[in-house]
């Protein structure tokens, strides 16, 4: 064997074992809060558990498929890996720290909302968010990528999620006409005006193909649970789940103002609710909506980067 080729494996050996010495160190760091004895704590402690294991899961099948891969891109093949492991490890930690600022607003006890589907209908007629079969709500917004439109339709059809008649609606985004996602949403409005949010199918495209259902949930299956979507008498400062499907799903939202007056390409509008909204899932993403009466969403703005996703059509 040449020396330099001997020289080279050599090397690669070195960098292989270091990489293996040095992956148990990868979960030690940073340590999480003091032990929390409330349900919602220790359930953000139990994700957070899982969210290690499944980043160290994806380390070592990226170690293995380097270890297959050519000699002479192993090494930078093993670094890359290992800088993505720290970087979910982070994310780990601060979707950690999120859960637990969101057990804090709504106290420490378990969610798991008590509802009767003989209390809630189909038909969502709240002032801030009205479902109209056959009404199609179109939205556009320049980004760097490109024109995205997203036309809101609800359907005349209904369907039973875990027992409870729900409203569905035909989500669907594109990027400079191109789909990249479908979505059917379902809704139900309880005797109390509040709208509730029961689940959806994600369908995420990409050039042109079915990519993943990522974000799908279902009221009912694997422990998901419904949110609010949209409550009867909002007051400023509200907090609320939206929707609740661990590790998927997770929005929640609060009231700020009850008086904004908007002003998009399809008109202007008074006397419209404003909330921020997030997810621990994305720490540091929030998002502020406007719904209008009478019409429901008309404007959403990303206060970082200044994108506005406006209202600019209704389609009866």
């Amino acid at each position: 064997m040449k020396a330099s080729k001997l020289f080279t494996l050599s090397i690669i050996a070195i960098g292989v074992l270091v990489i293996l010495l040095e992956a148990p160190l990868a979960s030690a760091a940073p340590v999480p809060p003091p032990f929390d004895l409330h349900a919602c704590g220790l359930t953000a402690r139990a994700v957070l558990k899982t969210a290690r294991h499944e980043a160290h899961g994806d380390y070592w099948l990226k170690v293995a498929n380097a270890l297959n891969g050519p000699l002479v891109e192993m090494p930078g093949a093993l670094r890359e890996a290992w800088g993505e492991l720290q970087e979910d490890l982070e994310l780990a930690n601060d979707q950690f720290q999120a859960r637990l600022d969101v057990c804090e607003e709504l106290g420490h006890g378990p969610y798991n909302p008590d509802l009767d589907p003989v209390d809630f209908s189909f038909t969502v007629d709240n002032n801030f968010f009205p479902l109209v079969p056959g009404r199609t709500l179109a939205y556009e917004k320049l980004t760097p990528e490109g024109l995205e439109r997203v036309e809101f339709t609800t359907l005349n059809e209904t369907v039973d999620i875990d027992g409870f008649e729900c409203r569905v609606v035909n989500d669907i985004e594109t990027l400079d006409g191109e789909v990249t996602e479908d979505t059917l949403d379902w809704f139900a409005q309880q005797d109390t005006g509040d709208v509730w949010y029961f689940g959806e199918i994600s369908r995420n495209y990409e050039d042109g193909f079915l990519d993943n259902l990522e974000g799908s949930w279902r009221t009912g299956r694997e422990d998901a649970k419904p949110g609010y979507l949209m409550l009867a008498a909002p007051a400023i400062d509200d907090f609320y789940r939206q929707e609740y499907f661990i590790a998927e799903a997770e929005d929640v939202a609060r009231v700020i103002s009850l008086n904004e007056t908007v002003v998009v390409p399809y008109g202007t509008y008074h006397n419209c609710l404003q909330t921020l909204e997030w997810s621990p899932l994305e720490p540091g993403n929030v998002e502020y909506k406007y719904y209008a009466p009478g019409i429901g969403l008309v404007l959403e703005v990303d206060p970082d980067s200044g994108e506005r996703l406006e209202l600019v059509d209704i389609i009866n």
